[in-house]
């Protein structure tokens, strides 16, 4: 994450974003995350950086403002609810290296083809998501164990930020997995063009 209160998102991080591949940590209770091998398709994070920057010996330090990115990302970018589909970039990768909540745990096996419906709860969590950097795995993650804020009841967090919306116990426990496909198509079909955003007690918005 950037340490700064201004963020410069430009053309190139909005196709990063566009790249990033959406999985899920399985530290209880769960919360989306980005691959940590393949952040951004293929095993290749360097090459993968390179093809949308053109700077060979950035990409580094470019990958660590991804964190920044994201978190203006999440605060700004516009979607509509409705039915989406992608392409699963999971199920080419290795299933030893992240979770995937479409998976089918009988043989293992992950959707080529995503068809999800993204409502206005998923959307209105997307802002909410507590977003920070794994130093370890050195990719930007969603808390696993406080994914919308400091309470210890992640449900609670949901039901606060859902108010009149919120359904049961089950109902956000559902809710939440299913954070991971309404994340991945929040960042491939999310609309925000590029600008300068300072970091305010609200969140990040355009400068």
């Amino acid at each position: 994450m950037s340490g700064t209160d201004t963020f410069d998102l430009t053309l190139e991080r909005i196709a990063l974003i566009r790249r990033m591949v959406v999985a899920w940590d399985g530290t209880e209770p769960g919360a989306p995350m980005i691959h940590p091998t393949a952040p951004y398709g293929s095993t290749d994070r360097d090459g993968d950086i390179f093809n949308v920057t053109g700077d060979d010996e950035g990409a580094d330090e470019e990958h660590r403002a991804m964190g920044g990115a994201l978190a203006v990302f999440l605060h700004n970018a516009v979607l509509k609810p409705g039915r989406y589909q992608y392409h699963n970039p999971l199920a080419k990768l290795d299933p030893a290296e992240s979770l995937d909540v479409f998976r089918d745990e009988a043989t293992g096996e992950t959707p080529e083809h995503i068809t999800f419906e993204v409502t206005e709860a998923h959307l209105r969590l997307m802002p909410h998501l507590n977003l920070a950097w794994d130093e370890a795995r050195e990719v930007p993650v969603i808390d696993p164990q406080r994914p919308y804020g400091a309470s210890d009841s992640y449900t609670e967090e949901m039901a606060t930020h859902l108010g009149a919306a919120a359904g049961a116990g089950d109902d956000l426990k559902r809710l939440h997995r299913e954070m991971q496909p309404a994340l991945q198509i929040f960042l491939r079909y999310g609309d925000l063009g590029p600008d300068l955003f300072r970091r305010s007690g609200e969140g990040w918005q355009a400068a």
